[in-house]
């Protein structure tokens, strides 16, 4: 364990190529109503093969980091937190064994708050896990059992400062607004909850009904009632107003960060940086080429444990890369580069992509600042989806 904490703490100076290296932990103790992640019940029996199984992949698989360290790990689901300790320990272990995680900079582990107990606390600084993403959504308890979360806002708290006991310095909480029987009242309130923990970073969603999801079929019965599009927006208003206010930088359009602590792995998702994605339903990207692994547990452990990797494969075409570029770009406060743009997509691409733009700033919807960056504004980030699909690429 100690040359685990030694290699994993030990910052490097050498500028990755890498991202880093996300891995997918698919089980979860019951299943939120709103959730289309990939995710099984199955711990019990398939963690300890699955673990391997994702170590093994790993070996199948580190030539694609081109023998560069990894910058950042970040373990997501599903809900990492569900793994017994001592298999979290394996997977971490297995992994450094396998990858050079001489250069880890940052390395989150999400969690549901009720599995941030001190003792899973009090196992995180021995692993060199120095980041925590908290699902919260919301600290309002009759909101939090309708839509089938296990945890209390209480727990919430006690979360936070379980974390802090053990010196956990980094921690990000998710919310989301939009939920059923959620007022602006009742958000404003989750929203003050969570500046007063003051964690590092806050990540918040506009709920979305995911085509057959539980809340989705409710929504179809008639069980629930959408909250009303203009109270969304408000709710939005609300939050970058408050998080503002409380010192927070609102640096992509569902994330805000205190100076110094915006998500290094998602920036680099944002930033279009290549990634290796291990396990169950996990995505890499290169820079061209796009892989993605099955949703499908039983099928991911046999096709790696017969030697394969288990991930297919699609060559990004220039225009997709462009979207992409576009799209990404545009999420971030720091925008699309004008310049950066041409050189890399060429005359046609810049040409379509500032013409559609002009109307857009006329529009308010996208401020250019003087280094020729695109940036969306307040107002165009309500109405994002519109505002990136005019500046996408159609033939």
């Amino acid at each position: 364990m100690p040359k685990l904490m030694q290699m994993l703490r030990e910052m490097s100076t050498f500028a990755s190529i890498m991202a880093g290296v996300y891995v997918h932990i698919p089980f979860c103790a019951s299943r939120c109503s709103y959730c289309d992640f990939f995710s099984t019940l199955s711990l019990h029996e398939a963690a300890g093969p699955y673990v391997e199984a994702v170590i093994a992949e790993a070996r199948l698989r580190r030539d694609e980091l081109g023998g560069e360290p990894v910058k950042t790990l970040y373990l997501g689901g599903g809900t990492p937190s569900q793994l017994p300790l001592s298999l979290l320990e394996r997977l971490v272990t297995g992994l450094a064994d396998v990858l050079d995680f001489c250069g880890v900079e940052e390395f989150t582990v999400e969690a549901n708050p009720d599995d941030v107990t001190p003792d899973w606390c009090a196992s995180l600084p021995p692993l060199a896990v120095n980041r925590v993403s908290m699902g919260v959504q919301s600290f309002e308890d009759d909101i939090l059992c309708a839509i089938g979360r296990r945890h209390t806002a209480r727990q919430a708290v006690e979360a936070v400062l379980n974390l802090r006991s053990v010196g956990i310095d980094n921690i990000s909480i998710d919310l989301i607004y939009g939920l059923p029987g959620q007022t602006l009242a009742s958000w404003t309130q989750s929203v003050n909850q969570a500046i007063d923990l003051h964690p590092q970073h806050i990540s918040a969603y506009g709920l979305t009904y995911e085509d057959g999801t539980r809340l989705w079929w409710q929504r179809e019965r008639g069980e629930v009632q959408e909250v009303p599009e203009d109270v969304c927006v408000a709710m939005y208003r609300t939050l970058v107003k408050r998080l503002r206010e409380a010192g927070y930088e609102h640096y992509e359009i569902s994330n805000f960060a205190l100076p110094g602590y915006h998500s290094r792995h998602n920036s680099s998702y944002w930033d279009e940086t290549p990634y290796l994605g291990l396990g169950a339903a996990a995505h890499s990207y290169d820079g061209r080429v796009r892989r993605s692994n099955p949703c499908d547990l039983r099928g991911f452990i046999d096709i790696v444990n017969a030697g394969k990797p288990a991930c297919e494969q699609e060559e990004m075409s220039w225009w997709e890369r462009y979207d992409e570029r576009v799209m990404l770009g545009l999420r971030t406060a720091r925008g699309v580069d004008a310049d950066r743009l041409q050189a890399d997509f060429g005359s046609q691409a810049w040409r379509h992509f500032t013409r559609e733009a002009a109307r857009h700033i006329s529009a308010g919807n996208i401020h250019l600042d003087s280094d020729g960056h695109y940036q969306l504004t307040e107002e165009g980030i309500l109405l994002s989806d519109s505002v990136i699909r005019d500046l996408m690429w159609s033939d």
